[in-house]
């Protein structure tokens, strides 16, 4: 995911803007919270008006939604509050129709977003990968992994859908009121997160409240952490997850990849030597 660093965004200071691509239907606005330049891949919060219909389809690329607000019926079901997809490329999705409007965000995850027109899905579309839960409610809250140093207590993950082969992954996290974390973390991964409520304050990017958004490539230094009143937040990856942790808060990303290289040569050093002889950066 090659996007620029974004940190931090607050969305809610800024206007929607009226999503008319050609090929979806009118009556819906768009906010951009991050964009790859290179593929049109984006991350989207989005406004669908009282009344939106839009008829059965599919995209081009892997598709997620996170229903923030509001209601909306898909083929015979209501989905509302907290409700999440993840629509592979090429899956037909059932009519859509949305009485009293509802709030989500949207991501396009290898292109630009698109709609065809469909009843049925692609024949090579990976039907198997397709998720629809609600957050919320269809799966356990997990404490973190901890390492010494490691995650505070106070601080729990939901896995929403996970990637087998990259590991990208799609998941909630929240914070207690007053959760602190003392240390400095940075990971192999891009990663994203929208604060759905609540608030939080890292040392280098300072408060990030509700409607609050990060964009952040690998190796970025972020924390301390703390949130005074507790926080709830959609956030995404694109690889496996691994914190590093340390205390030096001046470190550069070069300088923290490195140090990620020497630790896998402590703990790995067969699969280090291996990525030298086939020529693999990481």
């Amino acid at each position: 995911m090659a996007r620029p660093h974004i940190e931090p965004y607050v969305e809610l200071n800024d206007a929607y803007q009226t999503f008319d691509l050609s090929s979806f239907p009118k009556g819906a606005n768009y906010k951009v919270l991050s964009m790859d330049s290179g593929t049109g891949a984006c991350s989207l919060k989005m406004e669908f008006q009282a009344g939106y219909n839009r008829k059965p389809g599919m995209s081009f690329s892997d598709a997620e939604m996170f229903i923030l607000e509001g209601q909306v019926k898909i083929g015979k079901r209501v989905y509302g509050r907290g409700h999440y997809f993840f629509i592979p490329a090429g899956i037909a999705m059932g009519a859509m129709h949305s009485e009293n409007g509802f709030e989500a965000l949207v991501f396009y995850n290898d292109g630009p977003p698109t709609f065809v027109e469909s009843d049925e899905s692609h024949p090579l579309a990976l039907r198997e990968a397709f998720v629809s839960m609600n957050a919320y409610m269809d799966a356990p809250w997990l404490s973190a992994a901890r390492r010494n140093p490691g995650v505070a207590s106070g601080f729990t993950v939901k896995s929403l859908r996970l990637d087998p082969v990259t590991k990208a992954n799609t998941f909630l996290y929240a914070a207690v009121p007053t959760f602190m974390q003392d240390n400095i973390s940075y990971h192999d991964c891009a990663e994203e997160a929208y604060h759905i409520y609540g608030d939080c304050s890292m040392m280098q990017f300072g408060e990030l409240p509700t409607g609050g958004y990060f964009w952040r490539p690998a190796y970025i230094n972020h924390g301390c952490f703390w949130s005074k009143h507790g926080c709830i937040a959609l956030a995404r990856i694109d690889g496996e997850l691994y914190n590093y942790f340390h205390y030096n808060p001046w470190t550069n990303p070069d300088e923290n990849a490195h140090r990620a290289v020497a630790m896998l040569h402590r703990e790995k050093p067969q699969l280090l030597e291996w990525t030298r002889k086939h020529q693999h950066n990481h």
